[in-house]
């Protein structure tokens, strides 16, 4: 599944992963979220509401580029700099262009939407 992370005049794109804590993510989008910096290397926010930890690993190691849901505290975190081992970090997806514009000091404004693919644009 595609988003698109629209941050003022940029738009970052996105791919989520198919497990049972991004589809509950994807089941919460349109979000309008604050992103605010944590630690110099990623965004993070919290959501509407908790997700899954359905068959989540325990613990992941993120990556530049990575969109994770960071379970104890409930937040979604998108990593701007590598980061080491983290349990209870649970990964939705991965940037595929644009995660410059997230390496910016303070917090953003930030609108998260699915891509629609062309098919879904038929008449019913």
């Amino acid at each position: 599944m595609k988003i698109s992370i629209t941050l003022g005049n940029k738009v970052i794109q996105a791919t989520l992963l198919d497990n049972p804590t991004a589809r509950e993510f994807i089941s919460q989008l349109p979000l309008t979220l604050t992103l605010t910096d944590y630690n110099s290397t990623e965004k993070i926010s919290d959501l509407p509401k908790k997700l899954t930890k359905k068959d989540a690993p325990a613990a992941i190691d993120p990556s530049i580029g990575d969109i994770t849901y960071y379970a104890p505290w409930g937040n979604l975190a998108i990593f701007y700099r590598d980061f080491g081992h983290s349990p209870g970090l649970i990964k939705l997806g991965t940037i595929n262009s644009g995660i410059e514009a997230l390496s910016v000091p303070g917090p953003i404004k930030a609108t998260i939407s699915l891509v629609n693919p062309e098919s879904t644009n038929q008449e019913r």
